[in-house]
């Protein structure tokens, strides 16, 4: 997982493509299954732990911490219902990321925020935990419709 990942992210209609190039990437070089399942995010968990077992400094893993997150956050787009969105000048300022994602319940998630929570707190920022706990996911509400 080398240095070279891009660390600007594109607007909300991009992150898509932003997130496949990524993958694509990330899976040539190390083999990852990161097939856009809910159980992947455990694996993304698992990759940012790797890299702070080395203490890099942030600056120099941020475009792949930026690139899992994006990735994260399009788990959540395809697997909950939610919706990529270019954040308005005041969630920028408190999530410190240009997009993120839209909840059928009107809810705003950070998942590239919490990817650097990860990798700057530890285990108790888990990725694949904040999508078990999210509400609002599009299964639930048909569960719950019918």
């Amino acid at each position: 997982m080398g240095g070279d990942e891009r660390t600007t992210l594109p607007g909300a209609s991009a992150m898509r493509a932003y997130t496949s190039a990524f993958v694509t990437r990330l899976t040539a070089r190390n083999r990852l299954p990161l097939d856009y399942s809910v159980a992947s995010l455990r694996l993304v968990d698992l990759v940012v732990d790797g890299l702070r077992r080395d203490q890099p400094r942030r600056d120099q893993v941020d475009g792949i911490l930026l690139g899992l997150g994006a990735y994260t956050g399009e788990v959540i787009v395809r697997r909950a219902g939610g919706v990529w969105v270019d954040f308005d000048a005041a969630q920028r300022e408190l999530f410190r990321q240009t997009v993120g994602v839209r909840m059928p319940d009107g809810r705003v998630w950070n998942p590239l925020g919490k990817v650097v929570n990860r990798f700057e707190s530890g285990p108790e920022e888990s990725v694949q935990r904040l999508y078990l706990l999210m509400h609002g996911r599009s299964a639930q509400r048909k569960a719950m419709c019918g």
